[in-house]
């Protein structure tokens, strides 16, 4: 227990050290701490949470994978022409769809469908709805700063993937109505929250304070998933008998 909140407490060191050098100005040092928060979070999941799930752990994998490989093609200097720097943005970004898709499958796999579609009905319409105008509102965005086919179709591919995860995961607070859906539900939200703004710092302006509020969505989003990942699924109506008694 001492071990993991020493680890906390270098997270939060490493956000306030984030926080500090981002609205200094000096973004070289603020993207390295940037970099080194979720894989110390992926180390403290692997060390202390005892029932491990196989598809959240394989989400932190690849997440963490992205992170780190996007820090070390930083720090490593590369001419304009080589592979690493060309396919730097698909590598990196195809980490975290991957760890996306790992999640999304943690989800659907403890999903009655048929429950979903018998009692969600308006809900699945409404989400639809949604998520075809955000994408394309999002598509919008991407369109004039992308060069090649290639890059709005893999845009198109990662904001689908991350929309889609966002409606799973509320469906599936609908569906138990229990802590573990509530924290699982308010740590994708912010996790798709925060990658909002990353494509309004990317594609339209690169002020502090959106990559600040980016990075402290991402920190929060990751927060509520690990403490779901320690929670059991129990309906509520256990709960309020086990009150009860």
């Amino acid at each position: 227990m001492y071990k993991s909140k020493v680890l906390i407490g270098f997270v939060l060191i490493l956000y306030v050290l984030f926080s500090v050098f981002e609205f200094s100005e000096n973004y070289d040092l603020s993207f390295y701490f940037d970099c080194l928060m979720i894989p110390l979070i992926t180390l403290i999941y692997f060390l202390f949470v005892k029932n491990k799930n196989i598809y959240f752990s394989l989400f932190l994998l690849f997440y963490t994978i992205g992170d780190l490989f996007y820090l070390t093609i930083n720090l490593i200097p590369l001419k304009e022409g080589s592979i690493l720097y060309n396919f730097e943005y698909f590598i990196v970004n195809s980490m975290y769809i991957i760890a996306y898709v790992f999640l999304l499958v943690k989800i659907i796999k403890s999903l009655c469908f048929t429950h979903v579609l018998r009692n969600f009905k308006i809900h699945l319409v409404v989400l639809t709805i949604l998520n075809s105008y955000l994408i394309y509102v999002l598509q919008v965005i991407v369109k004039p700063n992308i060069l090649m086919n290639i890059d709005y179709y893999f845009e198109l591919v990662y904001n689908v993937v991350t929309l889609l995860l966002l409606s799973v995961a509320l469906l599936n607070y609908f569906y138990k109505d229990n802590k573990k859906s509530l924290y699982l539900f308010l740590g994708v939200l912010c996790l798709v929250f925060s990658e909002v703004i990353d494509v309004a710092f990317i594609y339209i302006s690169q002020r502090s304070i959106l990559s600040f509020l980016a990075t402290t969505l991402s920190l929060t989003a990751f927060y509520f998933l690990y403490q779901q990942s320690k929670l059991i699924n129990k309906p509520r109506t256990e709960d309020s008998y086990m009150l009860m008694e």
